[in-house]
């Protein structure tokens, strides 16, 4: 294989992949995964994506942002998330993405939790996978990509304050790739925590590689809790009962059956007051009512959903079905402009890698993938403009020093370790349990 490209994208979920599709096509691009393509956390993403329905509905949006971020949010980034919405979802479109449509051939939408409008575009309940298989498709027929999946990346190689390429593993052998910028795709932290709805592989390696090499992180310690995964005591990742449930009707009930919390509001508020639940009860969990609801829509909106529980061997149309809150969402991530620009040189970071602040302190629901694709999108904008302007100058370097294993666990234990140093009280809470 080559080992000098004009691009190397780190990640394949959905920023990553738009980044790719964003970018010239003359190009020469390298994309890794650390596990298989389709395994990224976007593939999973149930709910849908959020959309500006119309030009009314702006500031509502804005505020419902804002309001779930604990206005903490950068608001620049925020308004061009927002304005940037209707393009994306007609650049998807483009792409292949189908959306669910109402009996009349228009977009239907739907609502989750702090939304005040139903906003938010979806396919079923799997409108992450919808999304980032078409995506794939269009990366898969572009001849100026290299797709190397199974491949960890250990380290990025910096001349000064200027990114020149990574360190990377792949079937045992660890090697050197060199190119002019280097996007961060790699997604959150869920790996790291016992419950999450995360793939496993999913670390934070970035993050730990940004603190080693002086890169400036910011709000590591945001990290999202979801209200509603489905209980299990056996081991892997967790299984997400989309928020879009509670939002067309579903109940969170304590054991005693009785509601005790608005479903509708902020994630980590509902995470909290069921967190308030068990602990008074003593139990492992809560339960998630759709006894209520029309079954015809629980079966035509969340069939997955419906089905993954059944196989479990809960029939949501007869009882409750346990739930419990799992690891879900990094806001926080390396610091980044409305551009993806990082402060290093070259090197960009791009959806839940990224903090450009759009999220603040806690996501509203269904803001994930819209803001990946487009700040992804301005990322590829700006590379295009200034990639033939960068004098491509690789620094070498031994790689034998590089041990995958042990890189690992040491990464490991530097994200955990700075994210108790950042916030105490959530790592007793939440990482211990």
């Amino acid at each position: 294989m080559n080992n000098n490209f004009d691009v190397i994208i780190v990640g394949t979920g959905a920023a990553g992949l738009f980044a790719g599709l964003c970018l010239p096509h003359d190009l020469n691009i390298l994309m890794i995964t650390k596990s298989k393509i389709e395994n990224s956390d976007s593939y999973l993403a149930q709910g849908g994506i959020c959309t500006l329905k119309s030009a009314d509905d702006f500031d509502a949006f804005y505020q419902d942002t804002l309001k779930a971020g604990r206005n903490e949010n950068n608001p620049e980034s925020v308004k061009i998330m927002i304005q940037q919405a209707p393009q994306i979802m007609k650049n998807l479109m483009d792409f292949g993405v189908e959306f669910d449509r109402d009996s009349e051939g228009n977009l239907a939408y739907t609502r989750e939790g702090a939304h005040s409008e139903f906003r938010i575009l979806h396919h079923q309940d799997v409108t992450g996978k919808e999304i980032t298989s078409k995506l794939i498709k269009q990366i898969e027929l572009c001849n100026n990509v290299t797709l190397v999946e199974e491949a960890t990346m250990l380290d990025i190689i910096c001349n000064g304050n200027k990114v020149t390429g990574i360190i990377m593993e792949n079937n045992g052998d660890v090697v050197q790739m060199n190119a002019k910028v280097v996007i961060l795709a790699t997604g959150g932290v869920g790996g790291l925590f016992k419950h999450s709805t995360n793939f496993k592989h999913i670390t934070g390696d970035s993050f730990a590689i940004a603190l080693k090499n002086n890169i400036e992180l910011e709000n590591i310690n945001y990290i999202q809790i979801h209200p509603t995964t489905l209980y299990t005591t056996k081991p892997g990742r967790s299984f997400l009962i989309s928020e879009s449930v509670r939002g067309e009707g579903a109940y969170l009930l304590n054991p005693d059956m009785e509601r005790f919390v608005d479903e509708l509001l902020p994630r980590d508020v509902v995470s909290n007051a069921i967190k308030k639940e068990m602990d008074k009860y003593n139990s492992a969990h809560v339960y998630l009512s759709v006894m209520h609801m029309d079954h015809k829509q629980i079966q035509t909106r969340f069939p997955h959903i419906y089905k993954q529980c059944l196989e479990e061997g809960y029939d949501m149309y007869k009882e409750p079905v346990p739930v419990v809150p799992a690891q879900h969402y990094l806001m926080g991530g390396i610091k980044s402009d409305t551009y993806g620009r990082t402060s290093m040189e070259n090197l960009y970071a791009v959806g839940e890698t990224a903090c450009n602040g759009v999220h603040g302190a806690n996501r509203l629901a269904s803001n994930s993938l819209l803001e990946s694709l487009v700040f992804a999108k301005r990322a590829a904008g700006v590379i295009k403009e200034t990639i033939n302007n960068i004098d491509f100058d690789p620094k070498y370097i031994d790689v034998s020093g590089y041990d995958k294993d042990k890189l690992e666990l040491e990464n490991k234990k530097i994200i955990m370790d700075e994210i108790k140093r950042k916030d105490g009280e959530f790592y007793d809470k939440w990482c211990k349990s």
